[in-house]
């Protein structure tokens, strides 16, 4: 092992540590990054309770350090995003353009965040003498990730801002995914976004972006949406928490577009109960986005698809990364895409808990580890 690195591991039992995890040079197809940041959202949290030891995190962005030797496209010192949808190009959904959910080596659709194919050698990474699996792929709350190429994509833009890249990969991918490549919101359209955390703040953005006329955010957290105006909401709603199904924040939702419902409604609240709200939001034959992942049994009311209404639960934004992580860094240069502006504070590696302890308490929009 000719590579040291310290990492946050989770034990598997709820718990985490620092550690040193040793990592052998790439193989012919890998990676070996050096990691500048990495975000934070509520699946990294979630993964400590996955039962086996795991290099934490899935979102980052940093510096080629080693490349493989049938490395093409990438070359040492090389600016990147890292992307846990690894696609193989060559399955049945790749070959459809579904990149995201590619059968082979998606850790989601293909592992359920197991060892998969899109996975770098599995012995290359040891912890504590033994191989150790990196999160989604990836492992990015570490000094190095050892990753395949095709979780790579290359940023061709001097003085990257990396803490603003980082989190690139997960929320707002899902987010500006959701919006443009899911339900290729409309110029001049109208669009609820219900829950206005990380991940809907970078849906109003991106509904902004696509030129809707209307944007209401709802929420049950006052500075929340005050957030969400600087976002691009025109209209906020402040919801009650015992409004069953948000029925009656919809009932105002459609005072505010003329007694008609919207065309577009998002859920980004991740909350099971809420995931046929965005039904009740939107006029008949509008599009309904379950944005969340939320993945349980709940109950729905046939009468909210009335009538030709449209219900869709995208993964990931249906990222292609090689052609949307680009677009969206464009979009940040331009000042359109609002990344700085999603993070809300900066944390060390060492600092890990207190960046959890900050993002279940909902100080964060979003929490940036960094590496010197």
């Amino acid at each position: 092992m000719s590579n040291t690195s310290k990492s946050a591991v989770a034990k598997g039992d709820g718990t985490f540590i620092i550690s040193q995890v040793n990592l052998s040079d790439p193989q012919e197809d890998e990676v070996l990054i050096k990691m500048k940041a990495a975000g934070l959202c509520h699946t990294d949290y979630d993964s400590l309770n996955w039962g086996k030891p795991l290099v934490m995190g899935h979102e980052g962005a940093g510096i080629v350090e080693k490349i493989g030797s049938a490395i093409k496209e990438l070359k040492v010192g090389d600016q990147v995003i890292l992307n846990w949808a690894t696609p193989c190009m060559h399955c049945f959904q790749c070959q459809e353009g579904n990149q995201h959910i590619c059968e082979n080596n998606s850790p989601v659709v293909a592992g359920a965040n197991g060892h998969t194919p899109g996975h770098a050698n599995l012995e290359s990474s040891q912890w504590n003498g033994k191989s150790i699996e990196r999160s989604f792929n990836l492992g990015t709350l570490s000094e190095y990730a050892l990753v395949k190429e095709a979780a790579v994509v290359k940023v061709d833009e001097p003085g990257l801002n990396f803490s603003a890249a980082s989190i690139v990969s997960c929320g707002v991918m899902t987010g500006f995914g959701s919006v443009v490549n899911a339900a290729k919101v409309e110029a001049g359209s109208s669009a609820v976004v219900l829950g206005c955390g990380g991940v809907g703040l970078n849906v109003i953005n991106a509904c902004k972006i696509s030129g809707a006329a209307k944007i209401i955010a709802v929420d049950v957290n006052a500075t929340k949406l005050e957030l969400a105006r600087k976002f691009g909401a025109t209209d906020t709603i402040l919801a009650d928490k015992s409004d069953i199904g948000l029925l009656l924040a919809a009932k105002e939702v459609k005072e505010l577009l003329g007694g008609r419902g919207s065309d577009y409604a998002f859920e980004c609240t991740a909350i099971p109960a809420l995931g046929a709200a965005p039904l009740a939001m939107v006029r008949n034959a509008g599009t309904a986005v379950q944005v969340s992942g939320i993945e349980e049994e709940i109950s729905i009311d046939m009468r909210l698809f009335e009538w030709d209404k449209v219900y869709i639960n995208p993964l990931y934004g249906k990222c292609r990364p090689q052609i949307d992580f680009p677009k969206i860094m464009k979009l940040y240069n331009k000042g359109e895409l609002m990344l700085d502006q999603m993070i809300t504070r900066e944390y060390a590696l060492e600092d890990l808990q207190q960046a959890f302890d900050d993002m279940l308490a909902g100080k964060n929009a979003k929490g940036v580890i960094v590496f010197k």
